[in-house]
């Protein structure tokens, strides 16, 4: 497994019918794969995030849309990012992972972390809890995910799930690789150490030198080389040739939303802090400088308010293979 160059498609609002919805994300994929990407994500949400959208806008079940672009692409790793653990019970989630990897002949990744979104929760009758309760339930699953998707049988009795000699058949594989991603430098980061294969940071970019030696240290915790855990970093691109068309279109963004660029809001400014803005030129430094040469292997991009204009995802490859290939 190796994600140097990641596509998140984090939104399905392209002003179109439902009809032609779906077109639009093989399109996306198609267009990612075909300009050098190592991997296609999806989030895995039941409503739209604020900060893109508003929650009643269009969002797909994300196991059902990645298993038809299994279908639509042939290279590219496909994967949530992340999946949320408390949407599924663990053994319902490794079927669903390892049947993905059938599906696109050993291109699953599982990716996942502990949950975060109340509002789901709450008006769709998932147990949300405590910070806490989220993580030990993530830790529990990842007791019994990990050992399915390498072909054993466990069973668990435990304060969140129960298995019973777990059976996962057909298996395409048994080293499907494992994600998490989250910014936590205790929980999340140690479970990575302990379970995954790559770690996809979240926090604001002038943070990884410390969240890069917190994972090191979770790794020497548990005497395992960081250099085994493959990292990257997500984050939101606008890009066109012409750099001042692409702070036209974020200003844009920032009218539509009622964002103040220039607020004090620690919300506001960690938004801006991952929005890389400009020509493919400019996008290629702020990324080198900000992100890749503070230690990560890789970067994860998405483009809400392009991406699904043709040409768009091609013109960010473009940009930002020559930095990770």
């Amino acid at each position: 497994m190796s994600i140097r160059l990641g596509y998140q498609i984090p939104n399905f609002s392209y002003g179109t019918p439902v009809a032609e919805l779906f077109p639009t994300v093989i399109a996306q994929a198609r267009e990612a794969e075909d300009a050098g990407f190592d991997a296609v994500f999806v989030m895995d949400h039941f409503y739209q995030l604020p900060g893109i959208g508003t929650p009643d806008q269009p969002m797909l079940e994300c196991y059902s849309a990645l298993s038809a672009l299994a279908v639509a692409t042939s290279r590219v790793q496909l994967s949530a990012l992340v999946t949320g653990n408390t949407y599924r019970n663990p053994t319902l989630l490794a079927k669903a992972v390892t049947t993905l990897d059938v599906v696109s002949g050993g291109r699953a990744v599982l990716g996942i972390g502990a949950g975060w979104y109340e509002l789901e929760h709450q008006q769709l009758g998932y147990e949300f809890g405590t910070f806490t309760d989220r993580f030990a339930r993530l830790e529990e699953s990842l007791s019994i995910i990990e050992p399915m998707l390498r072909g054993q049988r466990p069973t668990v009795e435990g304060r969140w799930y129960r298995t019973e000699n777990a059976m996962n058949e057909p298996r395409y594989r048994d080293d499907l690789p494992i994600m998490l991603g989250g910014s936590g430098e205790k929980k999340t980061f140690g479970l990575a150490a302990r379970y995954a294969q790559h770690l996809n940071v979240i926090c604001d970019p002038a943070d990884l030198p410390r969240k890069l030696e917190a994972l090191a240290a979770r790794c020497a915790e548990v005497d395992r080389d960081p250099a085994t855990l493959e990292t990257s970093f997500l984050t939101t691109v606008v890009v066109d040739e012409d750099g001042g068309k692409a702070r036209e279109v974020q200003r844009d963004y920032f009218v539509r939303n009622g964002i103040d660029p220039t607020s004090d809001d620690p919300r506001v400014r960690l938004l801006l802090s991952r929005q890389i803005v400009g020509s493919p030129d400019e996008v290629a430094a702020n990324v080198k400088e900000r992100i890749l040469d503070k230690g990560i292997d890789g970067i994860i991009i998405n483009m809400p308010l392009t991406g699904h204009e043709p040409g768009k995802v091609a013109l960010a490859a473009k940009a930002l293979a020559p930095l990770v290939k």
